[in-house]
C-alpha cells in the first residue's frame, strides 16, 4: 500500500485547508486510515480517524481539532480528506496520513502511531497569525 498525501501549504489563522491522501496497491487490506501530525521538536500526534472497510462505521478526531477538523473518505477512490477549519497558528506541523490492516472493535485503538503499518510522505500546513 502506498500514500500520497496533499493539500498542505500557508494560511492565516482562521482560515480553512483541505487535506487528501489517497492510497494504491493493495487497498483492500485496509481497514482504516488517520491522520497525523509533528509540529518541530514535538513527538506526532493523532489528528483524526476513519474507518475504511464498508461493513463498519466508526471515526473520531482529537480533542484539540473537536469542532474544527473533519475527516471524510471517498471508497471509490480510496482517498481520505481532513477538511481543516477556523485553523490556528498551533496547528502548524507536519501533516501525515497513514493507514492500517489491523482490525480493532475499540475506536480508541486507532489513535496510536503503532497501530499503523503505511505512513504517507507528509504534507505541510503553516498557519501564521
Amino acid at each position: 500500500v502506498q500514500l500520497q498525501a496533499s493539500g498542505g501549504g500557508l494560511v492565516q489563522t482562521g482560515g480553512s485547508l483541505k487535506l487528501s491522501c489517497a492510497a494504491s496497491g493493495r487497498t483492500i487490506t485496509i481497514n482504516s486510515m488517520g491522520w497525523f501530525r509533528q509540529a518541530p521538536g514535538k513527538e506526532r500526534e493523532f489528528v483524526a480517524f476513519i474507518r475504511t472497510d464498508s461493513r463498519f462505521e466508526g471515526s473520531g478526531v482529537a480533542d484539540s481539532v473537536k469542532g474544527r477538523f473533519t475527516i471524510s473518505r471517498d471508497n471509490s477512490k480510496s482517498t481520505v480528506y481532513l477538511q481543516m477549519n477556523n485553523l490556528k497558528p498551533e496547528d502548524t506541523a507536519v501533516y501525515y496520513c497513514a493507514a492500517t490492516s489491523r482490525y480493532y472493535k475499540i475506536d480508541s485503538y486507532y489513535r496510536a502511531t503503532s497501530t499503523y503499518n503505511y505512513w504517507g510522505q507528509g504534507t505541510e500546513v503553516t498557519v501564521s497569525s
